[in-house]
């Protein structure tokens, strides 16, 4: 059952990094763009060199680096000031001489030498000795010896060193310019990493050597000869000759990292994309991905960005060449494809629009080639699709208001597609007036909804339903599907509903600081179904047509009366709460169709909720009261801690919690008694390292913990780590006929100022063993990042077959500046 209510979604069109080009068959493929630049030449006339914008890693990240204070407001008054220990004017040659200790200030820039000449006639400029510019950036040129014309556009520079704002550093024995537009570098070196600090002359991590680097500025490309990739001075790559744009060119076509990935269905394959920068924007990417097993699948995807916003389209294709590898499921035809898109525009600063769209062969299709990597937090490879739908939107966020509409289609979890909703469309709207209302706030909302179905979607709730498949959507026995062992998740048909519901409250704090909210509200509800009378759906509701209206006013009192307590540790709030509800009973309960209610936990986060139903489709009726104590610490030398204990009652009327509906919503959730369970929540943070809560649910006259949630989380300098302990009684009206409890933990260490260590598991302590385990290690530091992951899971196949154990490891490669790849490998057994 595919939920009505969706989350708003932001599409963005990515920046591609510099991509590498080769010219020569037969070389060696450095795994990485490469972008280093040499600049214009100013003041003192010094090399400039950067690099781009690191790429984001993925699992493991870099160190972070240290922020660099902004650079001081760059002066372009037009003066130079020159200081030295001598300064001499040579009238006979045209000569200007600084001598010792010589400073030039400049337009920002910065030069210090021991010497420095100005040839007034050949109108060039020649500097000597520990020439050091630092410019209006922050980038640092060290050099021997410099000498150009007056204009920049020839001239060379001996040992040259360049150390940039972001910590990219690149060496030459000699650089050359001439016509104002070709610099070359001899035995050019460039790197992101720093220098030991032990032994400066020691080679770095990694470093890029090329014999000769031609910088075209015409162009705005750079040309790398004899080029190889070094780790701590050993070669590890080789090319004779690439080239890659310089830091100015944002985007430019050519190769982008290539990626290897394997899988039992298709083997191994490498894909080598191929990026067509054909417009400032708007963009193409061809990605072949050549397979051992099915041959090459093409994948495509074009971006274009305007003023108000963005869209992208791919597209996938494969013509198999082992269609049995993927067994006897969808995967197993020859053709197999599709097609996602997504776009997003601004009509104005208040209204967007936009679209999500996906269209497969098959929807085994993006899982078996590892396409649209749908993960859960342990990162491991998931089938069920939780983001792959399609949908059309119109949303407008005002000050205090929000409008939503969209017609959604979602992609069938298990391939039984017409089992799945088509939503077209829902609207929510949202107000807050403005002024107040007989002194109060006064607030409104609209929801509408309609849905259609082809076939009833049932889930069995019992072991006999689960063995003997009673509740499949195949048998046509119309005896099938018995309410004591199915669920009817989903309604064939047609359901359309209208909701409007407007809210007053306002609060008052008398001379003894007691607080009194009352409010009110009225909600009502127009609904039209069309139920199809198929196999079971009579066991729940009543087939046909059905049009109701259904209304639900209230009215209530909320009383708090805090108490403070200062002490010289620290301040500790007491707070009473007690809540009346007044108002008839619900409408045709449980006999009416429920899509978006269906889910319920009743716990200390909605104690207080006047409706604690989670969707429109129920609504809660007869009195009610509330009652609990709340306590928060606010300690003096940091930390709180915050305390909440309560329950809620059924004062009078039908107990909509307590009738069936087609779900069971509210049979098993502790509020179905006159006396609900007990209910509590603690939360702590002694400081910004330690977080502790607990959620727990308490049956009211047994005593017996129904629901318990425990979670640590610690964060340090050098480690953090997460565990949550889960505790939840069966619930065999829903379908939990046994009780669940397990552990979930996840943590990372750096064993060593470069090592880090991390990994997660989850263990059925019911079941007595680790089903879910991640483990992963790696190298990071400020330049360099290796990592290596192990993840096991579970994928779930369509219809009733046991879940499979997947395998996968991935590996990840990262040079700052130069790119990152990350390889893969998975299996199933």
């Amino acid at each position: 059952m595919a939920p009505i209510a969706t989350l708003r979604k932001r599409s963005a069109i990515r920046e591609r990094r510099s991509p590498l080009r080769c010219y020569r068959s037969g070389a060696s493929v450095i795994p990485a763009s490469l972008t280093a630049a040499v600049l214009g030449l100013i003041a003192a006339a010094v090399m400039d060199v950067v690099a781009t914008t690191p790429a984001a890693a993925q699992s493991f990240t870099y160190n972070p680096r240290p922020p660099k204070p902004a650079p001081p407001p760059r002066q372009n008054d037009g003066q130079m000031l020159v200081q030295a220990t001598e300064l001499d004017y040579d009238y006979n040659n045209s000569r200007v001489s600084a001598v010792g200790n010589v400073q030039m200030f400049y337009n920002g820039t910065s030069v210090e030498a021991d010497r420095v000449i100005y040839d007034q006639k050949t109108k060039r400029l020649h500097a000597e000795g520990n020439i050091r510019m630092t410019d209006a950036d922050g980038k640092v040129t060290y050099a021997n010896i410099l000498d150009l014309s007056d204009d920049y556009r020839d001239g060379f520079v001996d040992s040259l060193r360049v150390d940039t704002a972001d910590a990219t550093r690149m060496a030459a024995t000699r650089a050359d310019r001439t016509e104002g537009n070709y610099t070359v570098f001899e035995n050019g070196v460039y790197t992101a990493c720093a220098p030991c600090k032990e032994n400066p002359k020691k080679p770095p991590l990694w470093q890029v050597k090329g014999a000769r680097i031609i910088h075209n500025q015409t162009e705005k490309m750079l040309y790398f000869e004899d080029a190889r990739l070094e780790f701590y001075g050993v070669p590890m790559a080789y090319m004779p000759f690439f080239s890659t744009p310089d830091p100015t060119v944002k985007r430019k076509s050519g190769f982008l990292m290539p990626a290897v990935t394997a899988f039992t269905g298709f083997g191994v394959g490498v894909e080598t994309p191929y990026y067509f920068a054909l417009a400032p924007n708007y963009d193409l990417t061809i990605s072949p991905r050549f397979t051992t097993r099915q041959g090459v699948l093409m994948h495509g995807e074009f971006r274009q960005r305007f003023e108000d916003g963005a869209y992208q389209i791919r597209a996938y294709g494969i013509n198999q060449l082992d269609p049995d590898a993927f067994g006897a499921g969808p995967g197993n035809r020859d053709f197999r494809g599709g097609v996602d898109t997504k776009g997003q525009f601004a009509l104005n600063d208040k209204w967007i629009w936009g679209w999500d769209g996906v269209l497969l062969s098959d929807y085994f299709f993006f899982s078996d080639y590892r396409l649209r990597q749908y993960r859960d937090p342990m990162q491991s490879f998931l089938t069920l699709p939780t983001e792959a739908l399609s949908q059309l939107y119109l949303t407008g966020v005002g000050n205090r208001s929000y409008f939503d509409a969209r017609a959604v289609h979602y992609l069938s979890f298990s391939g039984n597609q017409s089992l799945v909703p088509v939503i077209a469309p829902v609207v929510d709207y949202s107000n807050v007036i403005n002024h107040s209302v007989i002194g109060g706030e006064f607030s409104y909302k609209f929801n509408f909804v309609n849905l259609m179905r082809d076939q009833p979607q049932f889930d069995p709730i019992s072991t006999l339903a689960n063995t003997s498949f009673v509740c499949g959507p195949t048998s046509a026995d119309p005896a099938a599907r018995p309410r004591d062992l199915c669920l009817l998740r989903g309604i064939p048909g047609t359901y359309t509903r209208l909701t409007a519901q407007a809210q007053w409250r306002r609060s008052f704090t008398d001379s003894f600081g007691q607080i009194w909210t009352p409010f009110a509200s009225l909600r009502a509800d127009a609904i039209n179904a069309d139920i199809s009378n198929q196999p079971g759906v009579s066991e729940f509701l009543q087939p046909g047509a059905t049009q109701t209206v259904r209304l639900m006013p209230a009215v209530g009192l909320e009383y708090r009366y805090p108490f403070i307590n200062v002490q010289p540790w620290g301040t500790t709030t007491l707070e009473p709460i007690a809540q009346v509800i007044i108002r008839p009973n619900e409408s045709y309960a449980g006999r009416l169709p429920n899509e978006d209610a269906q889910s319920l936990v009743f716990d200390a986060t909605n104690l207080f909720r006047v409706d604690k139903f989670s969707g429109y489709d129920r609504v809660e009726g007869g009195g009610r009261a509330n009652v609990g104590v709340q306590a928060t610490t606010q300690f003096d030398r940091g930390g709180a801690i915050n305390f909440l204990f309560g329950q809620s009652y059924h004062l009078f009327g039908l107990n909509s919690f307590a009738v069936a509906d087609m779900t069971n919503t509210g049979v098993n959730s502790g509020l179905q008694r006159a006396q609900s369970d007990y209910v509590t929540s603690v939360n702590y943070s002694p400081n910004s390292a330690f977080t502790f809560s607990t959620r727990a649910r308490i049956d009211e006259t047994t005593l017996n913990v129904q629901r318990f949630e425990a979670e640590g989380r610690a964060s340090f300098n050098r480690w953090s780590g997460s565990i949550l302990y889960g505790d939840y009684a069966e619930q065999p009206n829903l379908g939990f006929l046994t009780r669940r409890r397990g552990i979930l933990g996840s943590g990372s260490i750096k064993i060593a100022s470069n090592w880090v260590v991390q990994g997660a598991a989850r263990w059925d302590l019911e079941a007595r063993q680790i089903n879910q385990y991640a483990v992963g290690a790696g190298y990071v530091d400020d330049c360099f990042v290796l990592g290596v992951n192990y993840v096991t899971s579970y994928i779930y196949a369509a219809g009733a077959a046991p879940p499979q154990l997947n395998h996968a490891f991935m590996l990840q490669l990262g040079l700052r500046t130069l790119g990152q790849t990350r390889q893969g490998s998975t299996g199933v057994r």
